[in-house]
């Protein structure tokens, strides 16, 4: 079986009535979580950007009090579970400053927190991969916005 192309759909979605398509997305929400929680965005929070993104860092808050202190592989899986969180919030947003702001404060926890971050280890390249994603997403924004960024920026690069 082929999958259609993303033009096809789009063109098949616009001859269905409101009724069809509601039992369509009804359909892709039940069955698997990430589509529920896209459409869970879309429908209650894409509005207002700023109320997701707080509610996106309390949550990620939430998750770093659960970081273990002592065994190392733990900290890993841990910090592996917040970031799998983290790229899934950013997915549905879709907005490059949420995302700056997310990672942002993914690094500022993980700093927070005291991870052991040793030059060459897994933890280190973890970090060293979300300030590659920041520093990609900072070039990609207008200079007026860079400007308001640029304190955080200096303070997880350091």
């Amino acid at each position: 079986m082929t999958t259609a192309s993303i033009q096809e759909i789009k063109k098949e979605l616009r001859m269905l009535d409101a009724e069809e398509l509601q039992e369509l997305c009804m359909r892709l929400a039940k069955y698997k979580k990430e589509n529920k929680e896209l459409v869970n965005y879309l429908l209650f929070e894409a509005h207002n950007e700023q109320t997701y993104l707080e509610n996106v860092k309390e949550e990620i808050s939430e998750l770093f009090k659960g970081v273990p202190a002592t065994n190392v592989y733990l900290v890993k899986k841990s910090l592996r579970k917040i970031l799998r969180f983290t790229s899934r919030q950013i997915k549905y947003s879709g907005v490059r400053e949420t995302e700056l702001e997310i990672r942002i404060f993914f690094c500022t926890k993980m700093k927070e927190a005291k991870v052991p971050r040793t030059p060459g280890t897994v933890l280190n390249n973890l970090y060293q991969q979300q300030l590659k994603k920041i520093e990609s997403t900072f070039a990609k924004l207008p200079e007026d916005i860079q400007a308001d960024y640029d304190r955080e920026m200096k303070n997880i690069l350091s």
